[in-house]
């Protein structure tokens, strides 16, 4: 299972302050900017996620979601980086409680970082703890409601649990995040059908 994926980071303004007698540019110059910058693939969450909730093919809406976790990934911080490189390295050696420990680290260390958490949440969820990774979860969702991954995760330990009404509800949320999501289409379909029959 890859980080719960199928299962924020503000936007920096730079204000350019010209020095006086430095002339400012052309009007076109700044036209032509403005119009290559409207053509350029978005690059902030939030135009990301508007673009995957617009997106119906598949293959196109996984890109945008590779993008996505892109950024999620990156801390901001060369050193929670850093830890979560070690953890991973630490992961495919079997090395889970030395991971744990490094994950321990990460969320001490930025406790608002969304991925740091779901990291650690996968991996208490790999080791069988799946009260720690729900609770994992529930922090990762207090901090990036649209994490897709995590939404993933929770609707696996609902159905590890066989608890169909919450998983369903867990796949649903997802879908409306990221429609084009065939594992979440998949599940919905066989949870609606296997609900609708219990209740014949």
């Amino acid at each position: 299972m890859r980080h719960f994926s199928l299962l924020k980071f503000p936007v920096l303004a730079l204000a350019v302050l010209l020095p006086a007698g430095i002339p400012a540019m052309p009007a076109v110059a700044a036209t032509e900017s403005s119009t290559a910058a409207s053509v350029q693939p978005a690059n902030t969450l939030d135009a990301l996620f508007t673009e995957l909730k617009r997106e119906r093919d598949e293959a196109k809406a996984k890109r945008i979601s590779e993008r996505i976790w892109a950024k999620w990934r990156d801390s901001g911080s060369a050193t929670a980086n850093l830890l979560m490189q070690w953890a991973d390295k630490a992961i495919s050696e079997n090395k889970n409680a030395l991971a744990l420990d490094l994950l321990d680290q990460v969320v001490v260390l930025m406790p608002d970082f969304a991925e740091g958490w779901n990291r650690r949440a996968t991996l208490n969820y790999a080791v069988g703890d799946h009260g720690k990774s729900m609770a994992d979860i529930d922090r990762v969702l207090a901090l990036e409601p649209r994490h897709f991954g995590a939404i993933a995760g929770m609707a696996a330990i609902l159905s590890a649990s066989e608890n169909d009404q919450l998983e369903l509800r867990a796949w649903e949320q997802l879908l409306e995040i990221y429609p084009a999501n065939r594992q979440a289409q998949q599940r919905v379909g066989e949870l609606a059908e296997k609900l609708a029959g219990d209740r014949i």
